[in-house]
C-alpha cells in the first residue's frame, strides 16, 4: 500500500491505484530554490491528472479553527497559484493529461453550499476564460472542484484514492 500523509499527521491517502502519485512538489521546490508553490498531491489516472489541494482545520486538536477563513480573498489567491505552479511541473516533467483541480476543505461550518460558493470563485481565478481565447491549442484545466472527505471517498474515481484517518488504518 503507498500511502501519502498529510501536514497534520491526522489523515492519510491511499494512491496505491495509481499509475504515478507524488507529495514531493514541495521538496523539489524547495531544494531548486525556485519561489513556486504547489498542490499536496498529484495522483494520476488513466484519464487525467489529479491536482489536490488539501486544508482541514476541522479536527480535534486543530490550532485555532475559527480563525481558518477559505473564502478569503489571500487564500483564495494562494490555492489559485498553487495550481498555477504545480502545472508547470508538471508541463515540464511531460505529464500532459487532462488536469482536474480539487481542493479537499474542511473547516468549522463548512458545507455543500460554502465550497461551492468557493469552487465558484476558484474559476473565476482559473485559466477556464484563457483556455476559451483564440489562438490557445491546449487544454489548460478540465475543471475544479470543492469537496469534503466524505464526497471524495464517495465519488466514483476519486474514492478509488481513499482518504482515512491514520488510526482507522
Amino acid at each position: 500500500m503507498k500511502c501519502f500523509i498529510e501536514e497534520n499527521e491526522i489523515y492519510q491517502i491511499d494512491v496505491s491505484a495509481s499509475i504515478w502519485a507524488t507529495d514531493e512538489l514541495n521538496n523539489i521546490f524547495h531544494s531548486t530554490k525556485t519561489e513556486l508553490s504547489d498542490v499536496d498531491w498529484v495522483i494520476e489516472t488513466p484519464e487525467s491528472l489529479l491536482l489536490v489541494e488539501y486544508k482541514n482545520a476541522n479536527f480535534a486538536g486543530a490550532a485555532n479553527p475559527g480563525a481558518f477563513q477559505p473564502g478569503s480573498d489571500k487564500l483564495i489567491s494562494k490555492v489559485v497559484r498553487k495550481y498555477y505552479d504545480s502545472c508547470f511541473y508538471l508541463d515540464a516533467i511531460g505529464k500532459n493529461k487532462p488536469k482536474i483541480y480539487i481542493y479537499i476543505l474542511e473547516f468549522p461550518l463548512g458545507d455543500k453550499v460554502t465550497r461551492k460558493l468557493i469552487r465558484e470563485r476558484l474559476t473565476l481565478k482559473l485559466p477556464f476564460a484563457l483556455q476559451r481565447t483564440e489562438g490557445v491549442r491546449k487544454e489548460l484545466i478540465r475543471r475544479v472542484e470543492v469537496l469534503s472527505i466524505e464526497e471524495w471517498n464517495s465519488h466514483s474515481v476519486y474514492g478509488s484514492y481513499k482518504i482515512k484517518k491514520i488510526e482507522d488504518t
